[in-house]
């Protein structure tokens, strides 16, 4: 179970980056981003209901899951929604391969849990690899603020997901499946993003085009709902850690999507730059002990 769970989350994320870079255009962000969290909800908790699958829950879970909608379905969002303006959606999967080192760190600072010790070493080969990875646009100059922007708010947008997965780690020890606090979740974070809509005067449009509403529709529903749920699925089974390995797969069917739509070109800094993010990010988790371990239970399953 746990091996289609992960092969299941990294072909669904590993490519809504490309789906994320085909929202940008005539709607604002927040306006796409709420569009997106809207659907999700609007058809998710309903279907739960249908079939008897939403459990009972409190005010106080419902008070975590709405800050589980602000940091997985609505802030970071925006984060990476505006980071695709500048700089190609497979470089912010590269940058939010790092959130097994935020992970691993906040799992310390939130939950006890003692990192495991290569993750400061990889936190080094990640940054060197981050620098490899942009290192033409450094040396050419047109690395510029608007590049530094897209950097920055992808590594925000990365580092409120870490929070958001703390907060599943939460709803796991109190027996909450990820599907009920999913479902609730992305109704809290589309309510979230309606308020940000209102407060900044966000213009309201809707593309009718098949490539933004064929995109809308597959960010809402393999996107969000299937992706989110195999994952926060893992997170209750194998822990946070480990099951953001899978993040490290994402940046190689993300980045190949970006070659193919948005024109970004291999050479072999970027792609050695790559493999130092991958080999940082597997080293956070453990070195390669972590595959061992991985296929020993997925074998048990």
């Amino acid at each position: 179970m746990n091996l289609f769970l992960y092969a299941g989350t990294v072909l669904l994320w590993g490519t809504t980056w490309i789906a994320i870079h085909f929202q940008l255009g005539e709607v604002p962000v927040l306006v796409s981003a709420f569009y997106r969290f809207a659907l999700a909800g609007a058809l998710f908790l309903p279907i739960l209901a249908l079939f008897g699958r939403v459990q009972a829950t409190g005010w106080r879970d419902h008070g975590f899951f709405l800050l589980q909608g602000c940091c997985l379905f609505s802030f970071n969002f925006v984060c990476f929604y505006t980071a695709s303006q500048y700089v190609v959606s497979g470089l912010i999967s590269v940058v939010f391969s790092a959130a097994t080192l935020f992970n691993a760190l906040n799992s310390r600072l939130l939950w006890g849990e003692r990192p495991e010790p290569g993750v400061y070493p990889s936190a080094a080969l990640g940054i060197a690899g981050l620098v490899m990875l942009f290192w033409e646009s450094i040396a050419s100059g047109s690395f510029d603020g608007d590049a530094a922007l897209g950097l920055g708010l992808s590594v925000l947008g990365t580092y409120f997901f870490s929070l958001g997965n703390m907060v599943s780690v939460r709803h796991s020890r109190r027996g909450i499946r990820p599907w009920t606090s999913n479902a609730y979740a992305m109704i809290y974070g589309a309510l979230v993003l309606l308020v940000c809509v209102v407060v900044t005067g966000a213009e309201w449009k809707l593309e009718t085009g098949p490539v933004y509403l064929g995109s809308l529709v597959y960010l809402a529903i393999p996107g969000s709902i299937l992706g989110f749920t195999a994952y926060l699925s893992l997170v209750g089974r194998i822990g946070a850690n480990r099951a953001a390995y899978a993040t490290v797969l994402f940046p190689i069917v993300a980045l190949g999507f970006s070659a193919w739509f948005e024109g970004y070109r291999w050479t072999a800094l970027s792609f050695s730059g790559l493999l130092l993010v991958l080999v940082g990010n597997l080293i956070a988790l453990g070195g390669f002990r972590v595959i061992g371990r991985w296929r020993e239970e997925t074998a048990s399953q």
